[in-house]
């Protein structure tokens, strides 16, 4: 990584820009500094088309505007956080601010001033970095370091509404009336600017608004995770492919494999991949990946591609490394896979959320009840959650922007709320006998099964986003003999 010469931009400070304490050059020349400011041809972007989801992030915009009238509302996408010394995570926009904008650089912020009965919208966003100053090559954050910025007119165009300097926005804040709310959590600055008009509890109800608006998706967010899925069907046909270089390496061949598709054809993962093989498979969120990968054993692969608008699937397929199940391995996962068909089964229009939970878990308990290993009549067992040792989790969850989407709503729209077109939901049982469980036969100890597919309400029924990857532990392995053939 090259060593810029200053680790602050102009805008910070008044004073002149320095260069960094190790820096190879004493400083600029005034000859240099002169030299920098001309020269550059023109680059103004002026054939711009809106973006994609510019009418959806309008009506959002809109819903917004007639659930708060009369206030000011403000959704920062957050700032640059540090990784380490003077280099930075990569930025990924809030998923309030993406949601309603569509943008995802760094810094901005939409603010929505009341006007009349409505809102006037406007996004703050850094404008092209400065040639004049040298901002453009000088600083860390320069057009010469990383990237060209929209103009501020380009941005207009591309999102669909003014576009103003978002370095001006924290001392307008400050002297703004009136009431106002903000998405707290991604921008201290614009925070500290609001701290004597905002309370904590008028900003979480702007916040719980915007994540159940985000309970039904439209055409375009179920667009975007089709695509998503896609992409990760592809990654787990990859994955299978290389299970042979994985045995000689370790689970991290298998990590880096699906995260080279997510980055091809999407953004990134969307959450850590679990590439969880032999007993790894009974830690929920095991993502040290650091394991081996033997044959005989599962592996259990939890992976979902995000999309470049940042929606992504979440997708569970529990594999045999050589292709073949064993008799108590197949044993244990076609009593996962009938489960999931019941929980799938129970995703409807007009369900209750919790129905596909509950239908998984009791196929769940008839099994654990008829193996032997927790004793029955099942009704005892669910009520007492005695199943719950080798299930641990629930059955599913909300996705979108967010792989467990919509997490701040209220809980009477969400975990006890009524399903409806469009929503779209995980449906991912599971059952987990640790190497150490000494309540369970020898055999069953160290096996791990899940798999989860991501399931989209539709107006009769459901629709499985990702079926093209087999669940069927027969079509599972007849998938992976074609190929690795």
């Amino acid at each position: 990584m090259a060593d810029e010469l200053t680790p602050e931009t102009p805008e910070e400070s008044e004073e002149p820009i320095k260069q960094r304490k190790n820096g190879l050059y004493p400083g600029v020349s005034d000859e240099l500094a002169e030299n920098m400011k001309s020269g550059w041809a023109d680059t103004e972007l002026r054939d711009l088309e809106p973006i994609a989801q510019a009418a959806e992030t309008a009506a959002r915009r809109a819903a917004l505007s007639a659930r708060f009238p009369g206030e000011r509302l403000v959704i920062p996408a957050g700032n640059l956080k540090t990784r380490s010394n003077d280099t930075e995570y990569a930025f990924r926009a809030s998923v309030e601010y993406a949601y309603l904008t569509g943008n995802q650089t760094e810094d901005g912020v939409l603010v929505l001033e009341p006007k009349g009965e409505g809102h006037d919208a406007t996004i703050y966003l850094l404008p092209r970095s400065d040639r004049e100053n040298g901002e453009f090559w000088l600083s860390g954050q320069g057009e010469l370091w990383v990237g060209r910025r929209h103009s501020l007119t380009e941005a207009a165009k591309l999102y669909g509404l003014p576009a103003s300097d978002v370095r001006e926005l924290a001392a307008a804040l400050r002297e703004a009336t009136g009431p106002v709310r903000v998405v707290r959590g991604h921008d201290a600055g614009i925070e500290a600017a609001l701290t004597d008009k905002v309370t904590a509890e008028r900003d979480e109800e702007l916040r719980v608004f915007l994540s159940e608006a985000r309970l039904v998706k439209d055409d375009f967010e179920i667009g975007e995770l089709q695509k998503a899925v896609d992409s990760t069907v592809r990654g787990f046909e990859d994955v299978v492919r290389v299970l042979d270089k994985a045995q000689a390496t370790s689970e991290r061949y298998i990590e880096g494999t699906f995260f080279l598709r997510a980055r091809v054809e999407g953004n990134d993962v969307g959450y850590g991949t679990i590439a969880a093989a032999g007993p790894h498979a009974c830690t929920l969120h095991w993502v040290r990946n650091d394991g081996p990968v033997r044959a005989g054993d599962l592996l259990l692969l939890d992976a979902g591609v995000e999309t470049h608008t940042y929606y992504t699937a979440d997708v569970t397929r529990t594999l045999p490394v050589d292709g073949r199940f064993t008799d108590i391995q197949r044993k244990i996962y076609d009593a996962v896979y009938d489960a999931q068909e019941a929980g799938i089964a129970a995703v409807q229009p007009g369900a209750k959320y919790r129905d596909f939970h509950d239908a998984a878990q009791r196929v769940l308990a008839e099994r654990l009840v008829e193996w032997g290993l927790v004793e029955g009549p099942v009704e005892r067992v669910l009520e007492l959650g005695l199943q719950r040792r080798w299930t641990l989790h629930g059955t599913g969850h909300m996705l979108g922007m967010d792989v467990h989407d919509c997490a701040a709503a209220r809980v009477e729209s969400y975990v006890d709320g009524t399903l409806e077109p469009g929503v779209v939901l995980t449906v991912e049982p599971g059952l987990y006998f640790q190497a150490d469980d000494l309540t369970v036969p020898e055999e069953y100890r160290g096996i791990g099964v899940r798999i989860e597919d991501d399931i989209l309400v539709t107006t009769d029924g459901n629709r499985n986003l990702s079926a093209d990857l087999p669940r069927r532990s027969d079509e599972v392995e007849t998938w992976m003999a074609s190929l690795t053939a």
